[in-house]
């Protein structure tokens, strides 16, 4: 039970899209209204926050979330290359798969780059649009702080511990500065990906490769119809603020949220505006 009181969890399965596999689990009423929360790159559903998603589905919503192809527990593709449309198209299966003919689509980092994608490729299959600390494609737009790319250097973890180690490394500079940061929880999340997917870097350098190969999206948002709210934090290393304001500036009628203090996470503390920024957003599709 959270503190928004009890919420119904489904626990995690396997679908089977095309020639991938997706783990997702769900919570919420099944005939609730779906959302769909899409992960970024190398992260895994897990990185969705089970609070969180209480939260929202104790807005009278059913919250999906899953592993992307090359994560978690969904099918890895050694030796594979992709592109940010068959993940998009992944994701649109996956909704086949679980009955659910359109969602509304909530995607993070790589995942509002999926989830753009998706709304681009699959008009039908998204009802709203939430794109969060993400980019256009477009050059120069959202670009990452060389403080961070330091970071990204160095040998994989061997080990789970250490693992946590570089995450607490790399969230102290990523992460919320103007939010309290549970390092506890980060902990606890980056051992339980860990275990779930111990060799995960060569799946994330595949996902990187789709992003880098990705065209500029921007003229393509420029043709959506579909509600959108764009969610940033003003203080996001990981993809400059840039990238959210482009976003925001292509799609017609979407809403700007730039959240003072917000890096490259989802830090409790600024979770009931980014709950009310989604949800209202879903309203204007009827998504109540």
């Amino acid at each position: 039970m959270s503190a928004t009181g009890p919420v119904r969890h489904d626990p995690e399965r396997l679908a089977t899209v095309g020639s991938v596999d997706l783990c997702h689990d769900a919570f919420g009423e099944p005939d609730h209204p779906p959302v769909l929360l899409v992960m970024g790159l190398g992260f895994q559903l897990v990185h969705w926050p089970e609070d969180f998603c209480r939260r929202l589905a104790a807005e009278g919503l059913r919250v999906v979330r899953f592993d992307n192809r090359d994560a978690g527990r969904s099918t890895h593709l050694p030796g594979q290359r992709y592109t940010l449309e068959d993940m998009a198209d992944d994701a649109a299966g996956l909704l086949d798969a679980l009955g659910m003919p359109a969602a509304h689509v909530v995607g993070a980092s790589l995942g509002g780059m999926i989830a753009q994608t998706m709304a681009i490729r699959h008009p039908d299959r998204v009802r709203s649009l939430a794109s969060l600390m993400s980019t256009t494609g477009r050059r120069g737009k959202g670009r990452t702080s060389v403080r961070v790319l330091r970071h990204a250097l160095g040998r994989p973890p061997r080990t789970e511990e250490e693992a946590i180690d570089r995450r607490v490394r790399v969230f102290s500079v990523i992460g919320s500065p103007g939010f309290d940061q549970d390092v506890d929880e980060l902990r606890r999340t980056t051992a339980l990906a860990f275990r779930r997917d111990p060799d995960a870097r060569e799946g994330r350098r595949r996902q990187h490769r789709a992003v880098r190969a990705a065209a500029d999206r921007t003229e393509a948002l420029r043709r959506l119809t579909v509600p959108t709210v764009v969610i940033h934090g003003t203080a996001d290393l990981m993809c400059h603020p840039s990238g959210g304001r482009a976003t925001a500036e292509a799609v017609p009628g979407a809403h700007l949220v730039l959240v003072p203090g917000m890096g490259h996470d989802l830090p409790r503390g600024a979770w009931p505006r980014l709950v009310r920024a989604i949800v209202d957003n879903a309203g204007r599709a009827g998504g109540r």
